[in-house]
This record gives structure tokens, C-alpha cells and sequence, in this order.
């Protein structure tokens, strides 16, 4: 019974996810001119507000899928400061929530160099909009360009956002820390508040590769208890390991 469930959602999943593909294609095409509008008359604000506007489109269409969000904070973040928010990593979308739940915070992201060119409105953001850009191949130019981000949000007062697995879970299982990007940004930012963040379930929207989609994903975001950079940076990363794997379900 359990089998032939599976196979007929599967089945189901490919005019649904054709049907989401052109939505999702269709919002990245609409939103590349008016991001780029945004961006040259109205400057970082205009960009700013032009992206979480996308993303909140790009979750809408994932709704098409089934898929439904939960955003928990119950924690009170200040705005008046640099934040290195930490996360697992398990499919591209979870990247659109973060920035549209997280807007107020004005979120960073350190993302592949490869996403900075080619995909309409995403690859304009991450060059102008004030991402880290890295080469996967090559540690020491990304160390340096995951340091500029550190300063800018120092300076600024907007928040990086880092995925310290490095890829992706296709499971659902997060990969151990690489804890030099995230010592990085530390070091150049120390008066960042650290906020862990749990994402369970985005996994499962991939959960057969790039095609078909997975359908009825209910997906969920956690924010832990923010922490405090206070120099021990090795016991710091250990914590924020702790906490973020401590929301994971499929570790339970």
C-alpha cells in the first residue's frame, strides 16, 4: 500500500512540477528588469526590496507543489546589529524563506561563484546586492572574499548567512562543519550575534533529483537561542554545531 502511494505521488509529480517550473522560471524572468530597475534609480534599498519581493514569489510557486512553510522565532533579534546567521544546508529552496523571513535583517549569503552569472535576477542580486561569491577550488581566494563579507555586515549591520556543511543534504542528514568559512566571518565581524537556524524537510522537495519535484513537503525553520561571540572561537563553532542539530527530526 505504502509502495503504491509512493509510486502514484510520483507520477502525480510530473505535470505538477512542469506546471511549477514554468511559474518559478516565469517569476526569475518578470523580476530580472525591475531588480535591475530598483537597483539603478532607487540603490541598495530599491535591490533590497525587489529581492525579498521575488522570493516571496519563488515560495509562493513552491506552494504549487504542496508544500507548505513554517517559520519559528521566538527569540528577540535586535536590528541594531551585525548577525552571522548559521544553518544546514539541504536544497536551494531553502534560501528563499530565509531571505523573505528574515528580510528585516537585510540577509548575505556566501553562495558558489558559479550561481553570479546566468540565472536571471538570482545572479544579478548575488553580485550587486552584496553576497560572498566563492571559488569551491580555490580556499584561499574564498577565505578572503568570505572575509569581506564578514567586514561588510560589521560595518553595515546586516546579517551573513552561511552554510557550514559546505553542500547540500540529500537526505536530510546534515554533514559535519568546515568551521573555516564560518571562523572567518567571525573574525571579521565580532560583534556579530550569532543566530543557528534548524531546516528540516526542504530535502524532500528533491528528493528525486531535479526532476520530478517532490510533492507535499512540509518544511520548517527553527531559530535557536542567538549566541554570543565572546573569543573561543573553536568551543563557539562547537555550540553552534550543537544547536543547529539539535532542531534537526531526522536525527531523532
Amino acid at each position: 500500500m505504502v509502495f503504491y502511494f509512493c509510486t502514484m505521488q510520483k507520477i502525480l509529480a510530473y505535470p505538477f512540477t512542469l506546471i511549477f517550473f514554468i511559474a518559478f522560471g516565469a517569476a526569475l524572468l518578470f523580476f530580472h528588469p525591475i531588480i535591475w530597475i530598483c537597483h539603478r534609480v532607487f540603490g541598495y534599498n530599491g535591490i533590497k526590496r525587489a529581492i525579498s519581493v521575488l522570493n516571496l514569489t519563488l515560495i509562493r510557486t513552491t506552494n504549487l507543489l504542496g508544500t507548505t512553510y513554517r517559520f519559528t522565532n521566538n527569540h528577540d533579534i535586535p536590528l541594531d546589529r551585525p548577525l552571522i546567521i548559521v544553518t544546514n544546508h539541504q536544497s536551494m529552496y531553502d534560501i528563499p524563506p530565509i531571505i523573505w523571513y528574515m528580510r528585516k535583517y537585510h540577509p548575505k549569503f556566501v553562495s558558489k561563484k558559479e550561481l553570479g552569472s546566468g540565472i536571471p535576477s538570482v545572479s544579478y542580486n548575488l553580485k550587486h546586492g552584496g553576497a560572498a561569491l566563492i571559488d569551491r577550488n580555490d580556499g584561499k581566494s574564498a577565505l578572503m572574499a568570505i572575509g569581506r563579507l564578514g567586514s561588510y555586515v560589521e560595518k553595515h549591520n546586516r546579517a551573513a548567512v552561511i552554510f557550514p556543511e559546505g553542500t547540500r543534504s540529500r537526505d536530510g542528514h546534515p554533514k559535519p562543519f568546515k568551521p573555516m568559512g564560518l571562523k572567518m566571518l567571525l573574525k571579521k565581524a565580532p560583534s556579530a550575534l550569532i543566530v543557528p537556524i534548524s531546516i528540516n524537510n526542504s530535502w524532500k522537495l528533491v528528493q528525486y533529483g531535479k526532476y520530478p519535484m517532490g510533492l507535499g513537503a512540509k518544511v520548517s525553520f527553527d531559530v535557536h537561542q542567538p549566541l554570543e561571540n565572546h573569543g573561543d572561537l573553536d568551543e563557539l563553532i562547537i555550540q553552534i554545531e550543537t544547536a543547529v542539530n539539535s532542531g534537526i527530526t531526522s536525527l531523532k
